[in-house]
């Protein structure tokens, strides 16, 4: 008998979520065999399993953990999983308002709106984090009306956790204004602290 073992996607998982393994037993000719598969976690600093039966295992803090599975005597190699730091925050390490001015063309874009995700609970030092989706959206004027987000929709925070975008004016009679929210969600679906951080930008003729 032998054991196969893998992740049904990347075998990576955030700090506070869980990820489920996969794990099934072969006879000698390589067929399924209906069996118990139990799982345990090496690295248990790093990862918890919560059903040994499943193989669901927590992501405790970020590092490289190891799991096993079993049946009966027979074990599996150890594999692997990456625990990603969870971003605690969000803020804007800049202004949240701003002036345009639009006298020369009717198409003119802002500064940068910059918003920041760190991890500070993994250390006595905050961690930027690089790779975390920030979603930009208008919240005024309704629709989005006379104004367009560079780049639009999803931004992934790079060097230094930031993650930005810039407004573009495209038709307002002005003077006017345009508010903007950035919102990062965590890989259980609740919001990062912080979440939705605002921007003023005005346009003046």
């Amino acid at each position: 008998m032998a054991l196969e073992v893998r992740f049904a996607d990347s075998a990576v998982v955030e700090e506070g979520d869980t990820i489920i393994p996969y794990a099934r037993a072969l006879d000698g000719r390589g067929d399924s065999v209906a069996t118990t598969v139990y799982w345990a976690a090496l690295d248990t600093l790093i990862v918890q399993v919560l059903d040994s039966t499943t193989g669901a295992t927590l992501g405790k803090r970020p590092g490289s953990g190891r799991l096993q599975a079993r049946v009966g005597s027979l074990r599996s190699n150890p594999v692997s999983l990456t625990v990603r730091a969870q971003a605690d925050t969000i803020f804007a390490p800049d202004a949240v308002r701003g002036t345009v001015t639009a006298s020369i063309s009717a198409d003119s874009l802002s500064d940068s709106l910059k918003v920041q995700l760190q991890d500070r609970t993994s250390g006595a030092t905050p961690v930027n984090l690089a790779g975390q989706p920030v979603t930009f959206q208008i919240t005024y004027p309704s629709g989005g009306s006379g104004f367009t987000l560079i780049p639009q929709g999803s931004v992934l925070s790079g060097a230094g956790g930031i993650a930005a975008v810039r407004v573009r004016l495209v038709d307002r009679t002005l003077p006017d204004s345009v508010v903007v929210t950035a919102t990062a969600v965590r890989a259980n679906g609740q919001p990062v602290p912080g979440s939705p951080v605002t921007f003023v930008v005005e346009y003046l003729p």
